[in-house]
């Protein structure tokens, strides 16, 4: 059974080069300039003769960076940024995205490989457990007008701008007013206020702990949001729906 598809880089040398390759557990694909040594070959003067080794490793995928002096990144197209770093000599690095890009640096290009990784293997539970059933590290209510703030706030890095400036409370308004006539600049602040407390990036009104000023709060949020997949690019459908009587509040 197949569980990595390698999807090599475009070239306009050797259209056939687009053929996907799928490799089983336990199956290696080498890569590198050099056709006599490689099972895939990018034909670029910079990129090494023996460039890296594709591990299929059953639900995840390896990479070694056979380069002496290059590291290579392995960014997630629908992370948000969210990258690891490849250096020099690596070998087996695990690479934990779904859908990965290895980017290869090559005498001023960036070249890409798209590493899929489909199978996905889960826990089978038999059975309940004895005992009282663990909390949830975040508890939000998508139906809630703080979880649609939060979507505004995310959208820009999730439709594919890691990088992209967070909107202004202003843009946040603009883009939640069609389904909330009355959102103004006060409501939305006060519904990132309310997140930045129930995230437990700062703590509540009713503790004696005061601590200081939560600064790069919507920063803070959106980090927090996307590292924990608290929003999620499919979420964003929030900011489009229309929203029911009963969906109303935090506020």
């Amino acid at each position: 059974m197949y569980s990595i598809i390698v999807v090599p880089p475009p070239t306009t040398e050797d259209e056939p080069q687009h053929t996907q390759q799928r490799l089983a557990p336990g199956e290696r694909l080498t890569f590198g300039r050099s056709a006599r040594e490689n099972d895939l070959v990018v034909p670029h003067d910079g990129v090494s003769r023996r460039a890296g080794v594709i591990s299929a490793q059953g639900a995840f995928w390896t990479l070694s960076n056979l380069c002496a002096h290059q590291t290579y990144v392995v960014e997630n197209p629908e992370g948000a940024g969210e990258h690891i770093k490849v250096g020099p000599g690596r070998l087996d690095a695990p690479v934990p995205f779904e859908f990965s890009r290895i980017v290869l640096p090559a005498a001023g290009d960036l070249l890409a490989i798209d590493v899929w990784a489909p199978r996905h293997d889960y826990l089978r539970t038999e059975g309940g457990l004895d005992g009282d059933t663990t909390a949830p590290a975040f508890s939000v209510d998508r139906t809630k007008r703080y979880f649609a703030v939060l979507a505004a706030l995310c959208e820009p890095r999730l439709r594919g701008e890691p990088h992209a400036p967070l909107p202004t409370v202003e843009q946040v308004v603009d883009r939640l007013r069609p389904n909330w006539p009355a959102a103004s600049r006060t409501t939305v602040q006060w519904n990132i206020d309310y997140l930045a407390v129930k995230l437990r990036l700062k703590p509540g009104p009713d503790t004696a702990e005061t601590g200081g000023r939560l600064n790069g709060k919507k920063e803070s949020l959106v980090s927090l949001a996307l590292r924990f997949d608290l929003v999620r690019e499919d979420d964003l459908t929030v900011l489009t729906a229309q929203a029911a009587p009963a969906a109303r509040g935090a506020r």
